[in-house]
């Protein structure tokens, strides 16, 4: 087995469903997850593979709160799903298989989570964007419904992309995922996402094939624009100084979508990505890594 499969998880589907006394149970179905221990705030892919003589149809259920969206390829039915930051030592995966006039068999799995570690950045900002006014509230409130929703309609679009995932970027990465903000000296956040250096107006790319969700000119992340990949996947892209798409637009895997700029609560220019699946926010490194999405369509090894 070659080395970056090693760590593969693979446990038994014991599951038995509701059949007459005199018939036989169903033959049990692996199941099984990469990374072996996630990360909190981490991507996970999810396969259930039919045993020999299984007659698998359908598989269906959701983790850690969040629907799996199982496609079936050659060898067994996959998704993507994800841990929250929050999550504590493991995250429950509830699974629902179907079978050829067989009632459906029902399990719940628990993932074991890893604590991320991660540091502390001290940043200094103009007051308003470290402790906005009392009258910036409803503003912010509404321009966070509307980026939730966007997460939540992720769910209801078919997978769009085919291709790895890129990076929107060519500069290097200067704050990783989940580190915690300290503005002005008062610990206020988290940094939800990945930045990387670049230069006022350097070209932003779109990390893969999607529907262009949302543009806007949001309080804290300034010209931004969000695309849904489908099933379940949402990037976005913060700060920017022009955007070069428009909403409903359907973009491709490293076409060029805006520019770097400095707009919303920064201290210079950059570009922020961001990712979730559904409401769960992850490190969108994930998307580039090895183990990452592009895994999905080939599937994983016997």
């Amino acid at each position: 087995m070659p080395t970056r499969f090693r760590y593969l998880v693979t446990l038994t589907l014991c599951l038995v469903p509701a059949v007459a006394a005199s018939q036989a149970p169903a033959v049990p179905s692996p199941v099984a997850w990469w990374p072996r221990v996630p990360v909190q705030g981490s991507l996970v892919h999810v396969v259930v593979r039919p045993s020999a003589g299984d007659s698998l149809t359908v598989v269906s259920g959701d983790l850690a709160g969040e629907p799996l969206h199982f496609e079936r390829l050659t060898d067994g039915f996959h998704a993507l799903g994800a841990v929250p930051f929050s999550a504590g030592d493991s995250a429950a995966a509830h699974l629902v298989v179907q079978r050829g006039g067989d009632a459906d068999d029902t399990r719940l799995v628990a993932l074991p989570v890893a604590r991320r570690r991660v540091p502390r950045e001290r940043l200094r900002v103009a007051p308003q964007y470290a402790e906005p006014p009392e009258s910036l509230a409803e503003r912010i409130r509404l321009e966070q419904e509307m980026v939730q929703e966007v997460r939540r309609r992720a769910h209801q679009t078919p997978r769009l992309w085919q291709a790895a995932f890129v990076r929107p970027s060519v500069g290097a990465v200067t704050s990783v995922f989940g580190v915690a903000r300290v503005f002005n000296e008062v610990l206020r956040s988290r940094h939800w996402g990945v930045d990387f250096r670049a230069r006022w107006g350097a070209p932003v790319r779109a990390t893969n094939r999607g529907v262009v969700a949302l543009v806007a000119d949001l309080y804290y992340s300034g010209t931004t624009v969000l695309i849904d990949h489908g099933a379940g996947l949402v990037t976005g892209y913060f700060h920017l100084s022009r955007v070069l798409v428009s909403q409903g637009d359907t973009v491709d895997v490293g076409q060029v979508i805006g520019r770097v700029g400095a707009t919303g609560r920064v201290t210079k220019p950059h570009l922020h990505w961001f990712a979730a699946y559904g409401e769960i926010t992850v490190d969108p490194l994930d998307l580039v890594r090895s183990n990452g999405p592009a895994r999905f369509t080939r599937g994983l090894p016997p």
